[in-house]
């Protein structure tokens, strides 16, 4: 079925572009999250957390995931790292 509508065609160009970007923005969300939870120490997971909040903070106002997911993923990883010695 060929798309006839201009606005169609214009859908069909970005949404490629745009599943790409957020299955990149989402790996480095998920490699960020990885980072802070396979810390060892708590020094090194203060570090990774900052990064990952970083992350978390830009894929919220990006819209990539919603803010409130990016909420809750910081404060998880806040107690696991607080629980650490």
């Amino acid at each position: 079925m060929p798309l006839r509508h201009k606005s169609a065609q214009k859908r069909a160009r970005q949404t490629p572009k745009r599943t790409e970007y957020n299955k990149h923005f989402k790996a480095k969300i998920k490699s960020a999250l990885k980072n802070v939870s396979s810390a060892k120490d708590k020094d090194t997971a203060s570090k990774e957390l900052k990064k990952a909040v970083k992350v978390l903070d830009r894929a919220a106002v990006k819209g990539i995931i919603h803010r409130n997911n990016a909420a809750n993923k910081k404060s998880k990883l806040t107690k696991a790292v607080n629980k650490l010695k």
